[in-house]
């Protein structure tokens, strides 16, 4: 196995597999990379065997084909340090893995590349396509409202439901739930869904990060792949059931709170400051034309500012964790949103004005 091949090029697949790959693991191997030489293309795999991501690039140059395993972290921040332009010969010499560019010689360890473990993918799977910018913007709207290490661990992701050509996405740790919709460029008959792990949507993120091209998703009974120009990642699904999140959405009449968004985000953090560093709670003193944001600590310290409102309720007190505000608030790219309030102890709704298809349940903390 020997190849020449941009700096450029070795980069840009090695960085997109680093987030795959286990950096204190049993398993040696699975700190590696799988690297596969063919006569015009690189293949790079990487797989903590929960999920896999392969990716291609194109060398310079190959004077023989061949397969082998590298560490990739090592393999990465090497040709990462290399001067900008480089082009770097890459060979196996014995057991080792050389790799030369200008005056520099390495060598890097290896491991056999028939030891590195292979992905299973059920083939059952449903395909579809929808474009990389819609399905990035449905993710970085929902994912930071996923559990995190949750024992309930159907919660510790983001359940994905497509029906048609309507693509749902799901997120919840129980205190707060995310919910947004939109469309797939493909439709698919009947049903079909599933809970993608908080690591594998992390993943897919970054994968999208530049994409807006259509992307294909192909969902099955146990795996989850995503499919780009140059890589493919696929990913084990959470088993388990998912809570009923249409149950959890609060219904019945409702008073609306409109506010700009920027404006409350910026009063909820100067009046936070104050606020309990255990709880972090503030509270909403809700007239028809003002909203009272105040905040105290157990030091005695507190803090409050008003501002002015449109609200067409009757006037109400509610506490909320402002983390859990701000979060939903950062999200919204609106000028103003609206907050569905069902009383001081019922969960409130929290929407753009111009998206009702973004949605944010909050509970309220108890006064």
């Amino acid at each position: 196995m020997k190849f020449t091949v941009s700096k450029t090029e070795i980069v840009k697949a090695l960085s997109s597999t680093l987030g795959v790959v286990e950096k204190r693991q049993a398993l040696p191997i699975l700190s590696n990379v799988l690297l596969k030489v063919e006569d015009n293309n690189i293949s790079i795999t990487a797989t903590d065997l929960e999920s896999e991501v392969q990716t291609t690039c194109t060398p310079a140059s190959v004077e023989s084909t061949g397969s082998t395993t590298a560490p990739a972290k090592k393999l990465n921040e090497l040709c990462r340090l290399l001067p900008d332009g480089s082009e770097i010969s890459i060979f196996m010499n014995g057991d080792k893995l050389s790799v030369e560019s200008g005056s520099g010689k390495y060598s890097i360890s290896t491991l056999p590349s028939e030891d590195f473990p292979v992905f299973d993918v059920v083939s059952e799977n449903t395909e579809f396509t929808i474009l990389g910018s819609v399905l990035r913007n449905l993710i970085s709207k929902t994912s930071f409202a996923m559990g995190n290490q949750d024992w309930r661990h159907y919660l510790n992701g983001m359940y994905l439901n497509i029906e048609d050509k309507n693509i749902t996405v799901v997120t919840t740790d129980a205190h707060r739930l995310a919910i947004s919709t939109n469309s797939t460029t493909k439709s698919v008959s009947g049903e079909i869904s599933g809970i993608i792990p908080r690591k594998s949507i992390n993943e897919i993120g970054k994968l999208l990060s530049d994409s807006s091209e259509e992307v294909t998703l192909s969902l099955g009974s146990n795996t989850i792949m995503l499919k780009t120009d140059s890589t493919s990642f696929v990913s084990k699904l959470i088993e388990g059931k998912f809570p009923n999140y249409e149950q959890v959405l609060p219904s019945g009449e409702s008073s609306v709170l409109s506010v700009n968004t920027k404006q409350l985000s910026e009063i909820l953090s100067r009046v936070s400051v104050l606020s309990s560093d255990k709880f972090k709670g503030i509270k909403l003193n809700i007239k028809s034309n003002e909203v009272l944001v105040s905040a105290n600590n157990p030091e005695q310290e507190e803090g409050e500012e008003s501002f002015k409102s449109n609200y067409d309720g009757e006037d109400m007190e509610i506490a909320f964790n402002v983390n859990y505000i701000q979060e939903v608030l950062s999200n919204i790219d609106s000028n103003d949103c609206n907050i569905n309030l069902y009383g001081s102890d019922k969960s409130c709704l929290i929407s753009p004005s111009d998206d009702p298809d973004l949605k944010y349940v909050v509970m309220p903390l108890l006064i």
